[in-house]
C-alpha cells in the first residue's frame, strides 16, 4: 500500500487477513502503528486489529505482486517517480485514488507494468491513534480490461486475483470494463466532498438540509454538462442515474429522505475526507474534484461558477487558522452572491 493514508490504511489492514501487506507511508505515521496496531472500525459494528508490516521508503514495493497507491492525486507524478526504479515487470499497480486522470499518470510514467485504475466508493476517516473507521458501505471497483497500449491487452487476470483476495479479505468487489464512466460519476459524488467540508458537519445531517443539497445540486449540474462536453457519460452507480442527481437534490427534504434514503444511511460518524484535511490542516485534493470540473468546463467553453466559488472557500480555509463551519443558507448565498 503506497501513501497509507485513511484509505490507504482501511484497505491494507483488511487484505493483511489474507495475504503479506507493507503499508509504506510517513514515518511519524507508520511508527504510530508499530505501537498500537491497526483499529478498523465500520460499517455499522464491524470491528478489525491488524498489524501489517510497515515502511516510509518505496524500496519496500520491490517484488510485490501488487501495489496499491492511495496518494492524493497531487502527489501522483511523485508517487510514480518514486516506484518506478523498484518495480519489475511482474508488478501490477492498481490507482484507488479520486479524480479521472490518476492510472494514466502512472501508466506513463511506469512502462511495462500493468496499470489498473480502481475505485473505492466509501468514506473513511481517523478516529484516533492508527484507528480508521469506514462510515459508508460500498464494493471497490476494479478495471477488468486493459488498454492495448498496456500489456497485456484484453482482459486481466492480475484484477481477477486481486479481486478474489480483495473478497476473501471481506472487501467486495465489482470488476468493470467502464473504469472512465465509473470514475466520471465519483467525481459527481466527489464533488460533496467541499460542501462537506464547509459545513462541519456530519454527512447524514449535511446531507439531510435542503440548501447544502442545493448547492451540490449546482456543483453536479456544472459537472454533468462538464462532463456532456468531453463526451465522457457517468455510470450508474447507484439507484438514481447521476443525470437525474440535481433534481433528487433539489426536493424538499421530506420527499428527499423518501425518495433518495440510501443517500442519508450512512454512520453517524462518517464524515468527507476532505473535512478531515481541514480538520488536521493538510491540503486538500479540492484541485482535482472542483477543479476538475472547472478545468473541464472552461475547456469546452462552459462556465462552472458554482465549483469555482467552492474551490475558492476550500483554499482559503486550507490556511485559516480554524476549520470552517457554513451553514446551508450561508454557501448558498455565497454563490449567489459571486453570481450577481
Amino acid at each position: 500500500m503506497f501513501g497509507a493514508g485513511s484509505i490507504g490504511c482501511r484497505l491494507g489492514g483488511a487484505l493483511a487477513s489474507v495475504a503479506d501487506v507493507t503499508l509504506i507511508g510517513r514515518p511519524a505515521a507508520m511508527a504510530e502503528l508499530d505501537r498500537t496496531g491497526l483499529t478498523l472500525t465500520g460499517p455499522g459494528t464491524r470491528r478489525l486489529h491488524a498489524r501489517p508490516a510497515t515502511a516510509t521508503d518505496a524500496a519496500a514495493a520491490a517484488g510485490a505482486d501488487y501495489v496499491l497507491v492511495t496518494v492524493k492525486s497531487a502527489d501522483t507524478a511523485g508517487a510514480a517517480r518514486e516506484l518506478a526504479p523498484r518495480l519489475d515487470d511482474r508488478t501490477t499497480v492498481i490507482s484507488f485514488q479520486n479524480g479521472l486522470r490518476n492510472a494514466q499518470l502512472l501508466a506513463a510514467a511506469l512502462p511495462g507494468r500493468q496499470v489498473l485504475a480502481g475505485m473505492v466508493p466509501y468514506n473513511v476517516v481517523r478516529t484516533g491513534p492508527a484507528a480508521f473507521h469506514q462510515g459508508t458501505d460500498g464494493r471497490l471497483m476494479l478495471e477488468h480490461t486493459v488498454t492495448p497500449e498496456q500489456p497485456p491487452a484484453g482482459h486481466s487476470p492480475s484484477a481477477e486475483r486481486f479481486a478474489e483476495a480483495a473478497r476473501a479479505a471481506g472487501l467486495p468487489v465489482e470488476l468493470r470494463g467502464d473504469m472512465p464512466q465509473v470514475q466520471a460519476a465519483k467525481l459527481l459524488m466527489n464533488l460533496n466532498n467541499a460542501v462537506n467540508a464547509l459545513s462541519g458537519r456530519p454527512l447524514r445531517e449535511q446531507l439531510g438540509s435542503r440548501p447544502y443539497r442545493l448547492v451540490l445540486a449546482r456543483c453536479q449540474r456544472e459537472g454533468l454538462a462538464a462532463l456532456r462536453a468531453a463526451g465522457l457519460a457517468p455510470a450508474r452507480l447507484g439507484p438514481v442515474p447521476a443525470g437525474w442527481m440535481p433534481a433528487v437534490l433539489r426536493l424538499p427534504d421530506l420527499l428527499f429522505r423518501r425518495l433518495a434514503a440510501a443517500s442519508l444511511r450512512v454512520d453517524p460518524q462518517a464524515r468527507s475526507s476532505m473535512w478531515e484535511d481541514l480538520q488536521r490542516g493538510r491540503r486538500t485534493e479540492v484541485d482535482e474534484l472542483q477543479g476538475e470540473v472547472l478545468a473541464l468546463a472552461e475547456r469546452h467553453g462552459l462556465a462552472a461558477p458554482a465549483n469555482r466559488r467552492l474551490l475558492e472557500l476550500v483554499r482559503a480555509a486550507e490556511s485559516a487558522p480554524t476549520p470552517p463551519s457554513w451553514s446551508g443558507p450561508e454557501l448558498l448565498a455565497a454563490l449567489d452572491d459571486q453570481e450577481v
